[in-house]
Protein backbone atom coordinates (compact mmCIF):
# COMPACT_ATOMS: atom_id res chain seq x y z
CA UNK A 1 0.00 0.00 0.00
CA UNK A 2 1.38 3.86 -0.45
CA UNK A 3 1.72 6.03 2.04
CA UNK A 4 1.98 9.30 2.28
CA UNK A 5 4.29 11.37 4.82
CA UNK A 6 3.08 10.32 8.04
CA UNK A 7 1.75 7.05 7.14
CA UNK A 8 -1.27 7.82 5.98
CA UNK A 9 -3.21 6.16 2.48
CA UNK A 10 -2.15 7.94 -0.81
CA UNK A 11 -4.93 9.29 -2.81
CA UNK A 12 -5.68 8.59 -6.19
CA UNK A 13 -4.89 12.56 -6.83
CA UNK A 14 -1.91 11.63 -4.93
CA UNK A 15 -0.89 8.46 -6.61
CA UNK A 16 -1.88 10.50 -10.37
CA UNK A 17 0.93 12.95 -9.07
CA UNK A 18 3.81 10.18 -8.65
CA UNK A 19 3.13 9.01 -12.23
CA UNK A 20 3.32 12.46 -14.05
CA UNK A 21 6.18 13.37 -11.64
CA UNK A 22 8.16 9.87 -13.00
CA UNK A 23 6.39 10.33 -16.56
CA UNK A 24 8.08 13.99 -16.12
CA UNK A 25 4.33 15.41 -17.29
CA UNK A 26 2.04 17.47 -15.70
CA UNK A 27 -1.39 17.43 -15.35
CA UNK A 28 -4.37 18.22 -17.30
CA UNK A 29 -7.89 18.59 -15.06
CA UNK A 30 -10.76 19.13 -16.93
CA UNK A 31 -13.93 20.08 -14.94
CA UNK A 32 -17.40 19.36 -16.35
CA UNK A 33 -20.71 20.44 -14.84
CA UNK A 34 -22.44 17.37 -13.54
CA UNK A 35 -25.73 16.71 -15.01
CA UNK A 36 -24.90 19.15 -18.28
CA UNK A 37 -26.76 18.25 -20.37
CA UNK A 38 -27.03 14.96 -18.41
CA UNK A 39 -26.43 12.74 -15.65
CA UNK A 40 -25.40 10.18 -17.47
CA UNK A 41 -23.96 12.21 -20.47
CA UNK A 42 -21.61 13.30 -17.65
CA UNK A 43 -20.90 9.92 -16.65
CA UNK A 44 -19.81 9.29 -20.98
CA UNK A 45 -17.65 12.68 -20.41
CA UNK A 46 -15.53 11.45 -17.69
CA UNK A 47 -14.67 8.47 -19.50
CA UNK A 48 -14.02 9.86 -22.29
CA UNK A 49 -11.74 12.85 -21.02
CA UNK A 50 -9.87 10.79 -19.24
CA UNK A 51 -9.17 8.06 -22.14
CA UNK A 52 -8.15 11.63 -24.01
CA UNK A 53 -5.52 12.28 -21.43
CA UNK A 54 -7.20 14.43 -18.54
CA UNK A 55 -5.33 13.24 -15.23
CA UNK A 56 -8.04 14.42 -13.02
CA UNK A 57 -11.83 15.66 -13.68
CA UNK A 58 -13.50 18.19 -11.56
CA UNK A 59 -17.16 18.05 -11.43
CA UNK A 60 -18.88 20.84 -10.67
CA UNK A 61 -22.29 20.31 -8.87
CA UNK A 62 -25.16 22.50 -9.80
CA UNK A 63 -26.39 25.58 -7.32
CA UNK A 64 -28.54 28.64 -7.80
CA UNK A 65 -26.33 31.11 -6.84
CA UNK A 66 -23.16 31.33 -8.46
CA UNK A 67 -19.63 31.75 -6.39
CA UNK A 68 -16.64 32.16 -8.69
CA UNK A 69 -18.35 31.26 -11.91
CA UNK A 70 -18.86 33.20 -15.01
CA UNK A 71 -21.17 33.12 -16.87
CA UNK A 72 -20.57 30.19 -19.00
CA UNK A 73 -20.17 27.65 -15.67
CA UNK A 74 -23.60 29.76 -14.32
CA UNK A 75 -25.77 28.91 -17.42
CA UNK A 76 -24.69 25.28 -17.21
CA UNK A 77 -25.68 24.88 -13.53
CA UNK A 78 -29.22 26.47 -14.50
CA UNK A 79 -29.44 23.52 -17.41
CA UNK A 80 -27.97 20.77 -14.63
CA UNK A 81 -30.54 22.31 -11.93
CA UNK A 82 -33.19 22.02 -14.86
CA UNK A 83 -32.52 18.90 -15.67
CA UNK A 84 -33.32 17.44 -11.90
CA UNK A 85 -29.51 17.39 -11.03
CA UNK A 86 -29.00 17.33 -7.63
CA UNK A 87 -26.18 16.85 -4.89
CA UNK A 88 -27.43 13.13 -4.23
CA UNK A 89 -28.32 12.02 -7.85
CA UNK A 90 -24.32 12.97 -8.51
CA UNK A 91 -23.43 11.14 -5.63
CA UNK A 92 -25.29 8.17 -6.88
CA UNK A 93 -23.22 9.05 -10.38
CA UNK A 94 -20.37 9.32 -8.94
CA UNK A 95 -20.81 5.41 -7.78
CA UNK A 96 -22.12 4.35 -11.01
CA UNK A 97 -18.74 5.67 -12.22
CA UNK A 98 -16.58 3.76 -10.14
CA UNK A 99 -17.38 0.48 -11.09
CA UNK A 100 -14.59 1.12 -13.98
CA UNK A 101 -12.58 4.02 -13.96
CA UNK A 102 -10.31 5.05 -11.46
CA UNK A 103 -9.21 8.45 -12.37
CA UNK A 104 -9.49 11.03 -9.84
CA UNK A 105 -12.36 12.81 -8.93
CA UNK A 106 -12.82 15.96 -7.43
CA UNK A 107 -16.17 18.18 -6.43
CA UNK A 108 -16.54 21.56 -6.64
CA UNK A 109 -19.59 22.97 -4.65
CA UNK A 110 -20.87 25.51 -3.08
CA UNK A 111 -20.96 25.40 1.32
CA UNK A 112 -24.56 25.60 1.46
CA UNK A 113 -24.91 22.32 -0.25
CA UNK A 114 -22.37 20.66 2.29
CA UNK A 115 -24.18 22.11 5.42
CA UNK A 116 -27.45 21.62 3.76
CA UNK A 117 -26.20 17.54 3.18
CA UNK A 118 -24.61 17.58 7.10
CA UNK A 119 -20.92 18.19 6.62
CA UNK A 120 -20.42 14.62 8.14
CA UNK A 121 -23.10 12.97 6.48
CA UNK A 122 -21.57 14.82 3.07
CA UNK A 123 -17.88 13.89 3.33
CA UNK A 124 -18.64 10.12 4.24
CA UNK A 125 -20.89 9.69 1.34
CA UNK A 126 -18.27 11.19 -0.83
CA UNK A 127 -15.97 9.11 0.25
CA UNK A 128 -18.03 5.95 -0.43
CA UNK A 129 -18.69 6.78 -3.60
CA UNK A 130 -15.59 7.49 -4.86
CA UNK A 131 -14.69 11.17 -4.54
CA UNK A 132 -11.12 11.13 -3.79
CA UNK A 133 -11.10 15.94 -3.01
CA UNK A 134 -13.06 18.74 -2.61
CA UNK A 135 -13.11 22.44 -3.41
CA UNK A 136 -15.72 24.77 -1.55
CA UNK A 137 -14.96 28.20 -3.01
CA UNK A 138 -16.65 29.88 -0.68
CA UNK A 139 -14.92 28.30 2.36
CA UNK A 140 -12.02 29.98 2.65
CA UNK A 141 -9.30 28.83 5.33
CA UNK A 142 -10.37 31.19 7.68
CA UNK A 143 -13.61 29.71 7.71
CA UNK A 144 -12.77 26.03 6.98
CA UNK A 145 -12.77 24.51 10.49
CA UNK A 146 -16.09 23.03 10.31
CA UNK A 147 -14.74 21.20 7.05
CA UNK A 148 -11.40 20.37 7.05
CA UNK A 149 -10.93 18.09 10.22
CA UNK A 150 -14.19 15.83 8.24
CA UNK A 151 -12.90 15.56 5.17
CA UNK A 152 -9.47 14.36 6.88
CA UNK A 153 -11.35 11.68 8.69
CA UNK A 154 -12.97 10.56 5.69
CA UNK A 155 -9.93 10.58 3.67
CA UNK A 156 -10.90 12.72 1.34
CA UNK A 157 -8.00 16.04 -0.22
CA UNK A 158 -8.85 19.02 0.75
CA UNK A 159 -7.81 22.02 -2.00
CA UNK A 160 -7.88 25.74 -1.28
CA UNK A 161 -7.73 28.16 -3.97
CA UNK A 162 -5.35 31.04 -3.98
CA UNK A 163 -5.54 33.95 -6.07
CA UNK A 164 -3.69 36.73 -7.63
CA UNK A 165 -4.73 39.21 -4.68
CA UNK A 166 -3.58 37.03 -1.77
CA UNK A 167 -0.57 37.84 0.81
CA UNK A 168 1.97 35.53 1.92
CA UNK A 169 0.43 35.01 5.17
CA UNK A 170 -2.87 33.94 3.26
CA UNK A 171 -0.55 31.40 1.18
CA UNK A 172 1.29 30.05 3.69
CA UNK A 173 -2.46 29.59 5.48
CA UNK A 174 -3.50 28.02 1.72
CA UNK A 175 -0.26 25.76 2.23
CA UNK A 176 -0.80 24.35 5.57
CA UNK A 177 -4.44 22.96 4.84
CA UNK A 178 -4.56 22.13 1.32
CA UNK A 179 -4.17 18.29 0.35
CA UNK A 180 -4.03 16.75 -2.67
CA UNK A 181 -2.83 20.21 -4.92
CA UNK A 182 -3.37 23.79 -4.72
CA UNK A 183 -5.80 25.65 -7.37
CA UNK A 184 -3.90 29.02 -8.53
CA UNK A 185 -6.17 31.00 -9.82
CA UNK A 186 -4.57 33.16 -13.22
CA UNK A 187 -6.67 36.03 -13.00
CA UNK A 188 -8.36 38.75 -10.77
CA UNK A 189 -12.82 38.00 -11.54
CA UNK A 190 -14.69 34.89 -12.20
CA UNK A 191 -14.18 31.72 -14.84
CA UNK A 192 -14.10 32.15 -18.36
CA UNK A 193 -13.74 35.81 -18.76
CA UNK A 194 -10.28 37.19 -19.17
CA UNK A 195 -6.77 35.22 -20.83
CA UNK A 196 -4.11 34.76 -17.54
CA UNK A 197 -0.56 36.58 -17.92
CA UNK A 198 2.14 34.09 -18.13
CA UNK A 199 4.46 36.68 -16.81
CA UNK A 200 2.23 37.35 -13.49
CA UNK A 201 1.68 33.41 -12.59
CA UNK A 202 5.07 32.08 -13.08
CA UNK A 203 5.48 35.31 -10.04
CA UNK A 204 2.62 34.05 -7.94
CA UNK A 205 3.53 30.05 -8.12
CA UNK A 206 7.08 30.24 -7.92
CA UNK A 207 6.38 32.35 -4.50
CA UNK A 208 3.59 29.88 -3.75
CA UNK A 209 5.62 26.69 -4.42
CA UNK A 210 8.31 28.24 -1.84
CA UNK A 211 5.97 27.16 0.62
CA UNK A 212 4.38 24.20 -0.41
CA UNK A 213 5.70 20.24 -1.29
CA UNK A 214 2.08 20.63 -2.84
CA UNK A 215 1.59 20.16 -6.74
CA UNK A 216 0.12 23.89 -7.89
CA UNK A 217 -2.02 23.77 -10.24
CA UNK A 218 -3.24 27.08 -12.64
CA UNK A 219 -7.45 27.39 -13.63
CA UNK A 220 -9.03 29.74 -14.86
CA UNK A 221 -9.11 31.61 -18.36
CA UNK A 222 -7.06 28.55 -19.88
CA UNK A 223 -8.34 27.81 -23.10
CA UNK A 224 -5.40 26.98 -25.40
CA UNK A 225 -2.98 24.28 -25.63
CA UNK A 226 -0.72 27.06 -26.18
CA UNK A 227 -1.85 28.58 -23.14
CA UNK A 228 -1.80 25.13 -21.36
CA UNK A 229 1.96 24.50 -22.21
CA UNK A 230 2.62 28.05 -21.35
CA UNK A 231 1.37 28.10 -18.14
CA UNK A 232 2.86 24.19 -17.69
CA UNK A 233 6.08 25.73 -17.73
CA UNK A 234 5.67 27.40 -14.35
CA UNK A 235 2.45 25.33 -13.02
CA UNK A 236 2.37 21.85 -12.12
CA UNK A 237 -0.56 21.40 -14.09
CA UNK A 238 -3.74 23.41 -15.27
CA UNK A 239 -7.45 23.46 -15.00
CA UNK A 240 -9.59 23.66 -18.06
CA UNK A 241 -13.32 24.66 -17.03
CA UNK A 242 -15.37 27.08 -18.93
CA UNK A 243 -14.02 26.31 -22.48
CA UNK A 244 -14.78 22.73 -21.37
CA UNK A 245 -18.19 23.16 -20.60
CA UNK A 246 -18.55 25.63 -23.74
CA UNK A 247 -17.86 22.44 -26.08
CA UNK A 248 -20.19 19.98 -24.56
CA UNK A 249 -22.97 22.64 -24.83
CA UNK A 250 -21.97 23.32 -28.50
CA UNK A 251 -22.46 19.46 -29.10
CA UNK A 252 -25.86 18.74 -31.06
CA UNK A 253 -26.33 16.02 -28.88
CA UNK A 254 -24.83 13.96 -26.28
CA UNK A 255 -22.43 11.49 -28.64
CA UNK A 256 -21.44 14.59 -30.23
CA UNK A 257 -20.64 16.54 -27.05
CA UNK A 258 -18.59 13.63 -26.33
CA UNK A 259 -16.76 13.01 -29.25
CA UNK A 260 -15.99 16.87 -29.35
CA UNK A 261 -14.82 16.90 -25.87
CA UNK A 262 -12.76 13.94 -26.35
CA UNK A 263 -11.36 15.51 -28.92
CA UNK A 264 -10.30 19.25 -27.59
CA UNK A 265 -8.71 17.10 -24.26
CA UNK A 266 -6.41 14.87 -27.17
CA UNK A 267 -5.01 18.20 -28.70
CA UNK A 268 -4.32 19.98 -25.17
CA UNK A 269 -2.67 16.57 -24.21
CA UNK A 270 -0.79 16.78 -27.18
CA UNK A 271 -0.32 19.91 -27.13
CA UNK A 272 1.26 20.12 -23.53
CA UNK A 273 3.22 16.52 -23.58
CA UNK A 274 4.77 18.15 -26.93
CA UNK A 275 8.98 18.14 -26.23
Amino acid sequence: MKTRQGGKKMSRIDEAFVKLRDEKRKALVIFLTAGDPSLRATSELVRAVHDSGADIVELGVAFSDPLADGPVIQKSFSRAIANGANLVKTIDMVRQIRRDIQVPLVFMLASTLVINHGVKRFMRDCSGAGIDGLIIPDAPPEESEEFVPAARSAGLDTIFLAAPTSTSARFRKIASLSTGFIYYINVKGVTGVSAPSQKDVSAQVAKLKKMTKLPVLAGFGVRTGAQARALSRCADGVIIGSKAVEIVHAGKNRAGAVRNLARFVSSIRKEMDRR
